[in-house]
């Protein structure tokens, strides 16, 4: 899979911008501040309505311009003739459109899946050293990934979790409203709902989970020669035993039953997946902590290359974003994370100088200067 044409109306620099692209190797070389991570984040948009670089729209509209349009054209693959167009109109306030071939949609929604994605930006090295919420963050990105649906799953999750949330808060007398008498028949209408839904997102990231480690490890092993072994545990109030939903959902109603009085108490949901986090280790240590600067690059990079290796295993070729992040590496960090993405039916790569890239991967070279696109025939 990748991208051969994109254009860009008014989004971030950008006030229109039509730009080809080849299969394989594409560079993108610049100054910071050009504009060059912005067409790569255009790209990853399509796949997954999102930014990997902020968690709203507003930035995404150029200065003075009330709406944005990102359309890309998607092949299957190289020597495959079959396309696709993908186009979204960004309107921050205001619901966003899409469409597929011209063909508008019902909602942006079911453009995921048809573009894949998988980014590698310095932002990663808070997956390893940041808070739980970052951990989630790569996992649920994941987890959408391999099975779109799942974005739809957690949006109902959050939906769900507001509202019980809200109740909560009231039912503590932290809300300012008036006691509900019909306040705890609600409450138990809001937990079947949170266990259902919750059981999926817990299932998909315990699988998923499971699923990615020995590729993690072994591309840990490959960046980072050393007697270390990369680990990984789930870590929840549950602390399930397998990945069954079922057993899963009866997990979360009995938990949310016996924490009953501190959640009243304290207005919030304590018990659910928006709590959890994954243990990352490195030999018998913690990696957060106690992992070097180095290390930790490593293992950032290590999970990246992982969700690649088992996207593919599960039959996906997705673009890979390499997002400014040769910069931070040394010499031999930048040769092995190369090596392990050369594979791919395309890889977008952002540099501010040619000379942070390995030779395995100078590919198809753009300059990017002031918001200006030129191809560097060199």
């Amino acid at each position: 899979m990748y991208v051969d044409h994109l254009t860009l109306v008014d989004f971030r620099s950008y006030e229109h911008v039509e730009l080809d692209l080849d299969p394989g190797v594409v560079t993108f070389v610049g100054a910071n501040g050009q504009g060059k991570t912005n067409l790569v984040e255009a790209v990853d948009y399509l796949a997954t309505l999102g930014s990997h670089r902020v968690s709203s729209d507003l930035p995404l509209v150029r200065h003075g311009a009330v709406q944005a349009t990102v359309k890309a054209r998607v092949r299957a693959g190289r020597g495959d003739d079959r396309a696709l167009v993908l186009e979204v109109d960004i309107t921050p306030g205001r619901a966003n459109r899409a469409r597929l071939n011209r063909a508008p949609l019902s909602r942006p929604r079911d453009l995921l899946g048809i573009l894949r994605t998988v980014v590698f930006s310095p932002e990663d090295l808070e997956i390893v050293k940041g808070d739980p919420a970052a951990r989630r963050r790569f996992l649920d990105s994941l987890v959408a990934t391999r099975w779109p649906r799942m974005t739809g799953v957690r949006h109902d999750y959050d939906k769900v979790l507001r509202q019980r949330n809200s109740l909560l808060r009231t039912m503590s007398g932290k809300g300012g409203a008036a006691p509900d008498p019909y306040a705890a028949d609600t409450l138990r209408i809001w937990n079947d709902q949170l266990a259902s839904v919750g059981a999926e997102v817990l299932s998909a990231r315990l699988d998923t989970l499971r699923d990615l480690m020995p590729y993690t490890a072994q591309a840990y092993a490959d960046i980072a020669p050393t007697n270390n072994v990369a680990s990984a545990s789930y870590r929840s109030s549950l602390e399930p035993t397998g990945s069954d939903r079922d057993e899963l959902a009866a997990a979360l109603l009995a938990e949310m039953e016996a924490r009953h009085g501190e959640e009243v108490a304290r207005g919030v949901s304590v018990v659910g997946p928006h709590r959890d986090d994954v243990d990352l280790g490195l030999g018998d240590l913690p990696a957060k902590g106690y992992a070097s600067h180095g290390e930790s690059w490593s293992y950032a990079l290590a999970l990246k290359l992982g969700g690649f290796h088992l996207l593919r295993a599960d039959g996906i070729e997705p673009v890979l974003i390499l997002d400014d992040v040769f910069a931070a590496l040394d010499a031999t960090r930048r040769s092995r994370l190369a090596g392990g993405v050369l594979g791919a039916d395309q890889v977008l790569v952002t540099a501010a100088v040619a000379e942070d890239l390995p030779d395995s991967l100078q590919g198809r070279r753009h300059r990017v200067a002031a918001g200006e696109v030129t191809p560097d025939d060199r």
